[in-house]
């Protein structure tokens, strides 16, 4: 499956890297979603001679958030053909956007061709040997994947967030064994953590009181989404549904533009059985058009819908979804089995 890459997404961000007023316009309008707006700034600091390399590099980010991978590809081509033949930060940043793009487009082995390039030009780029990983994992090439992963982690062996998102990686291929000696490596490494760190580590390894107890320790400084997400998922392990339930809607009441949460608050009503309040999570969290959990969100809308017993609606949601993600076999498989009830 495409989880683990899909997680990985965009290492760089979205910041302002040139001084041209079009292409910080651009750059803003991008921070708020707004990728038409957004792709006419460009094209207004291509057409005024802009810096044309980051105008490029910004239209190919709208395009991404578009989900139109063949436009963000080509955009990004662009970028690089406007360089001096001097690589610098911003090339290897356009490089990790075109090859997410490419991948995105179904061509994965452009996308590994890229990772490869930029290890060559790069032996210390830890991001490049992890992304690699996780496309190998997704070709189903464990061993492959296992030694980029072993190499990001020699590299940056102090990033606890490396080790977290490895165990991700594998434990979405199936690999859950495998990901938790990454996370008794992080802890092998004896470095200090915050109770953030420490509290996933212990989710991870299945200790959730441990996990839970971290995670509260911290959310006495820390209220992110990504604490409350597993400080949830901690109490939900635990038992205790209705406090992780009450978690998360205090968080949307707060902080109502998180598809993120709107996903996982769907997921446990999901597993409860609830399949309205399922729904309802999981619509309100794809109209926010966040482009990193667009494709989770729409998969699960539909499968609420199915549990629902409105198979058309299901069937029409899960096409339209293979329309946009094409490389989804699991998606294929789950549409056949819809179009025939």
């Amino acid at each position: 499956m495409a989880a683990g890459l899909t997680a990985a997404v965009i290492l760089c961000g979205c910041d302002k890297l040139g001084s041209g007023t079009n292409i910080n316009q651009g750059m803003d309008a991008i921070d708020q979603q707004e990728y038409d707006a957004a792709i006419g700034f460009f094209d207004r600091a291509i057409e005024e001679d802009e810096d044309r390399k980051l105008a490029y590099r910004g239209k190919g980010i709208a395009f991404m958030g578009q989900g139109h991978y063949d436009e963000a590809a080509d955009a990004f081509d662009k970028a690089l053909k406007n360089s001096n033949g001097i690589v610098k930060k911003v090339d290897y940043d356009i490089n990790y956007y075109l090859a997410m793009a490419e991948y995105k487009r179904g061509e994965a082995d452009r996308a590994m061709d890229i990772y490869d390039a930029i290890i060559a030009l790069d032996r210390n780029a830890f991001e490049a040997y992890y992304l690699r990983g996780c496309l190998e994992l997704i070709r189903q090439d464990k061993t492959a994947a296992l030694s980029d992963f072993d190499t990001a982690v020699e590299l940056k062996s102090s990033d606890y967030d490396l080790y977290i998102s490895i165990y991700e990686a594998l434990s979405s291929a199936g690999y859950d064994s495998d990901g938790r000696d990454y996370i008794n490596k992080a802890l092998e490494h004896n470095g200090k953590m915050t109770d953030y760190q420490s509290g996933l580590f212990s989710y991870y390894l299945g200790a959730y009181d441990d996990a839970r107890n971290s995670l509260e320790k911290a959310r006495e400084k820390d209220t992110s989404e990504n604490l409350i997400l597993y400080l949830g998922r901690s109490y939900k392990a635990l038992g205790d549904v209705n406090y992780a339930i009450g978690l998360f809607n205090d968080y949307l009441s707060a902080h109502p533009d998180s598809a993120s949460m709107y996903n996982e608050l769907g997921l446990i009503y999901l597993d409860q059985k609830d399949y309205q309040n399922a729904l309802d999570s999981f619509e309100n969290g794809r109209a926010l058009n966040d482009p990193s959990f667009n494709q989770s969100l729409m998969f699960n809308e539909a499968v609420s819908y199915e549990y629902l017993l409105d198979f058309e609606k299901a069937a029409a949601l899960m096409q339209e979804y293979l329309e946009k993600y094409p490389t989804d076999e699991a998606a294929r498989r789950e549409y056949i089995f819809l179009s025939t009830r």
